[in-house]
């Protein structure tokens, strides 16, 4: 009789990633059918901003964004995570180092690509070669999706992002964003964790005021104090207000650690044309009116006033990233000790 090979999971899941005749992956509805490990395509929108994702799910133009589906061993049904990735695109971590350390706890785990499919690598030059609001748009649809797998339990779903797939993480607890998708039964993330997240000041900054943010899901911030692409102060004088109105939010501090640091690439890489905000950039929006503001003053502002203040104090370009393997374990360490309190994982 010939021996039987069995190959790993995480290697199965490379060499089809890297089979040509894999490279189109499936288009799902849903998840009920319970599909494997594997890529899956899915339905969503391209809102072209915030305004018009807010009318109701489903707005622009129809999208494909593409789940790479992680699985663990077992039958038992469980929770999950879904993963944003930042402005530079799908990366190595968010396709194995995360995967590993979630299946691991019996965490399933969907990795989102949302430029691919839309025929773009990064963002990091020009933010609007894929609108913001899109980044929403597939983060919901990932949610029902992931929710109508017969192995996850839909109240265990975090979500997690990277960057720019940081703003989405905190702002799907957003209680007005997730009201306007409509989604089935109650259905929420759980779970919320920014890691070295954008938005914490400029265009994307909201508010912090009673009934913004979910006071249900849980945050967990993790930014490491050398970070020149999205700094940590305005991100940790944010949670810190976020917390004060209800929300139960912990903040993971990594020494020494620039933004990227779970890049598998320790080399520091100087990316001259990324376009970050100054941490000392002003403007806030009400998430109940659209309206911005000068939150040093309190002054509202007209839109020709919102883009003069972005010229003259909130935008600059070039910023560094680093891989940092102490950190990233580090961080692993304490997102999963999160996700056993707020998911019930082992």
């Amino acid at each position: 009789m010939a021996m039987q090979r069995f190959i790993p999971w995480w290697i199965a899941m490379t060499l089809a990633l890297a089979t040509p005749l894999l490279a189109a992956q499936e288009l799902i509805a849903d998840m009920g059918a319970g599909p494997p490990t594997g890529r899956y395509a899915f339905a969503s929108s391209t809102p072209r901003s915030l305004l018009e994702l807010l009318k109701a799910p489903g707005q622009g133009e129809p999208a494909q964004p593409v789940g790479h589906w992680f699985l663990p061993p077992g039958t038992e049904r469980g929770p999950a995570v879904v993963l944003m990735h930042g402005s530079g695109g799908i990366y190595d971590a968010m396709l194995d180092f995360w995967p590993k350390q979630f299946n691991a706890a019996g965490i399933a785990v969907l990795a989102v690509d949302s430029f691919g499919p839309r025929g773009v690598k990064s963002t990091a030059e020009n933010q609007l070669l894929v609108p913001l609001a899109a980044d929403l748009a597939d983060a919901f649809a990932a949610l029902k999706l992931v929710a109508s797998h017969p192995r996850v339990d839909p109240a265990r779903i975090a979500i997690m992002g990277f960057s720019r797939g940081g703003i989405t993480a905190w702002r799907t607890s957003v209680a007005r964003i997730a009201a306007s998708q409509r989604l089935p039964d109650g259905l929420r993330f759980a779970a919320h964790v920014p890691v070295y997240a954008g938005g914490c000041v400029g265009t994307f900054r909201l508010v912090v005021k009673l009934d913004v943010f979910s006071i249900k899901a849980p945050m967990l911030w993790v930014h490491g104090d050398r970070d020149d692409y999205a700094p940590i102060g305005p991100c940790r004088d944010y949670a810190e207000r976020i917390a004060k109105t209800g929300t139960p939010v912990e903040f993971l501090t990594l020494e020494g650690a620039m933004h990227k640091f779970d890049q598998d690439d320790i080399r520091r890489i100087h990316v001259r044309g990324a376009q970050r905000t100054l941490e000392t950039c002003p403007l806030e929006m009400d998430i109940d009116t659209l309206i911005y503001y000068d939150r040093n003053t309190g002054q509202r502002l007209s839109g020709e006033a919102v883009q003069a203040t972005m010229r003259q104090s909130c935008s600059a370009t070039g910023a560094h990233l680093q891989g940092d393997r102490a950190a990233r374990d580090k961080a692993a360490q304490a997102i999963l000790a999160f996700f056993r309190k707020t998911l019930g994982s082992r």
